[in-house]
């Protein structure tokens, strides 16, 4: 007798019904949608196609180099071996720093989160390190003992163990939940493939299945209401996959993310406390799981030529993969090294599809991401997945200094969809002041390991959808600074004129009030306006 509530039953039914209705308006619209033109094939892509087509085909480019700060990229993927950067000046496996840069053997990027025994792959969220920090401090501590000076802190150390511990017991409980939902849906399967002797389950199979036993006949039941929602040629073990996925996803998330207990970098061998700690690290770029940073390169960057695959938006760029972002949070220390790395080695454009809501170490971000503006480096980062006003709530890194002043080399983006009711990724941050722009986010289809693609949402498929455009407009204009391509690709961008779409989180907002801009990138009407720049910057003959 299979052990299975109706509850579970009815939960896991909503949640597969959710899910069969996002893929199935996925499977509707082509798999290069974000590449589109609206005018063109009615879909809300940045036009890039139209851009290559119309305005530059024939013309010269020079080649852009992209750092993308991530989990790690598979540098061997059919579809991104082409693209990526090599350190001509560093000699493979000699174990020496032929380039005097402080890094051995850096052959295709640099991993800050890698040491001489192997790579983090899951570290905590920043919420739980600042919670170990400061409870350390004020646990025995009461309001009577704090002086004036704590204050401030002990407040905030009381607002985060607050947080903490209510985030720390949602997680669990919906980890077991879902662990709960997989183990019976597979167990109804495999009841039912095994009292009908088939190695793979149809719906004519199930239709068919005769039985009087309650629980079978729920089993039943839900079976055929997935089936009934499936598009053609699809199994169910696609679907059962993807709850899995929830399952892993949630399980890091309780191991690992909110694990007071769990301390990653006995494996990196850094002093953590050194924030301007040089050298550490090592150079395996792909690292354990680099299915995030694989599908940003290839948004970007995607081979255009080999007719296989996807097309990335630029042409003319190379990747320089450089890992700092583990399943979890990223450290300070190394998001700002690995930009000063970035810089250093000579990256036009450095794309950050990562952030966090605490930045205990700001202050070495900040310098890192002021040498990048000295240096005429554009900076794109995501804007997060949280549905939030990031006008109100906190996101890092961020373009704001410590002393208010503001970084004038960086761009923010938000997540969009590809038109009909959704234009406004659901899980999209926003801000009026604090979003530059928005970009395509939601069923990007781009390249994982292993040869394989993917489709994705999140702002960190926003930021790259960005990047791709800028990288376009650096390569055919190179007399373009970063601030000149940031300010085009502002004034470029597509605008819809009192659009009220839905707001993520809840209720209705005019698009023109969740970014700076109001408007979606533009890869057609960016490079008009720096054709139009490059004639006004022409020297009278």
């Amino acid at each position: 007798m299979i052990k299975k509530t109706l509850l579970s039953v009815i939960f896991s039914f909503i949640f597969l019904l959710s899910a069969f209705s996002q893929n199935s308006a996925a499977r509707s619209i082509p798999k290069d949608w974000f590449l589109r033109d609206p005018e063109l094939d009615s879909l809300l892509g940045v036009s890039s196609e139209r851009a290559y087509e119309t305005l530059l085909k024939g013309q010269p480019s020079r080649t852009v180099l992209v750092a993308v700060i991530d989990s790690g990229v598979d540098i061997e993927h059919e579809d991104l071996k082409s693209v990526i950067w090599t350190n001509e000046k560093e000699i493979p496996g000699n174990g020496i720093d032929d380039d005097n840069n402080g890094y051995i053997d850096d052959i295709h990027g640099w991993n800050f989160i890698g040491g001489k025994n192997g790579n983090v792959d899951a570290d905590t969220y920043e919420l739980t390190r600042e919670f170990i920090r400061l409870h350390a401090k004020y646990e025995s501590s009461s309001e009577t003992k704090i002086n004036k000076k704590q204050k401030a802190e002990y407040e905030t150390y009381l607002q985060i163990k607050t947080k903490f511990e209510k985030l720390k017991a949602k997680n669990e409980q919906q980890y077991k939940l879902y662990a709960n939902i997989y183990r019976n849906i597979n167990h109804s399967i495999d009841t039912i493939k095994s009292i009908l002797k088939v190695e793979k389950l149809t719906a004519d199979d199930v239709q068919k299945f005769e039985t009087k036993e309650p629980a079978l006949l729920f089993a039943k039941g839900f079976l055929l209401s997935m089936y009934r929602n499936m598009g053609e040629g699809e199994n169910i073990e696609d679907y059962v996959g993807e709850l899995k996925e929830a399952v892993d996803y949630y399980e890091v998330i309780v191991k690992y993310g909110y694990n007071e207990a769990f301390d990653s970098r006995a494996i990196v061998g850094d002093d953590i406390n050194n924030l301007y700690e040089k050298g550490y690290g090592n150079n395996d770029v792909t690292g354990p799981d680099a299915t995030h940073g694989t599908h940003v390169a290839g948004i970007i960057a995607a081979d255009r030529t080999n007719h296989i695959g996807i097309k990335g938006i630029a042409n003319n760029v190379k990747i320089m993969p450089v890992r700092a972002v583990p399943n979890g949070d990223e450290r300070d220390k190394d998001v700002a090294n690995a930009i000063i790395y970035a810089v250093n080695n000579g990256a036009h454009i450095i794309n950050m599809s990562f952030g966090k809501s605490f930045s205990p170490q700001k202050e070495a971000v900040d310098k890192a991401v002021q040498y990048a503006e000295q240096k005429g480096v554009l900076l794109i980062h995501a804007a997060g997945n949280d549905g939030e006003n990031i006008d109100e709530e906190k996101n890092f890194p961020t373009r704001i200094y410590a002393n208010g002043k503001e970084a004038k080399n960086w761009i923010e983006v938000g997540a969009s969809a590809w038109g009909g009711e959704e234009i406004v990724g659901s899980f999209s941050n926003y801000g009026k002041k604090m979003v530059t722009l928005f970009a395509p986010g939601v069923e990007i289809y781009s390249t994982v390991p292993g040869n394989k693609y993917k489709n994705e949402n999140g702002t960190s498929m926003a930021s790259p959808s960005t990047a791709g455009v800028a990288a376009l407009l650096m390569s055919y204009f190179p007399e373009l600074s970063a601030i000149e391509v940031k300010d085009i690709l502002m004034k470029s961008t597509r605008k819809f004129d009192n659009l009220q779409v839905q707001k993520p989180g809840g209720g209705n907002a005019k698009f023109d009030q969740l970014s700076i801009t109001g408007g979606l990138v533009n890869a057609y009407e960016a490079v008009k306006m720096a054709q139009t720049l490059k004639t006004q910057k022409q020297p009278l003959k």
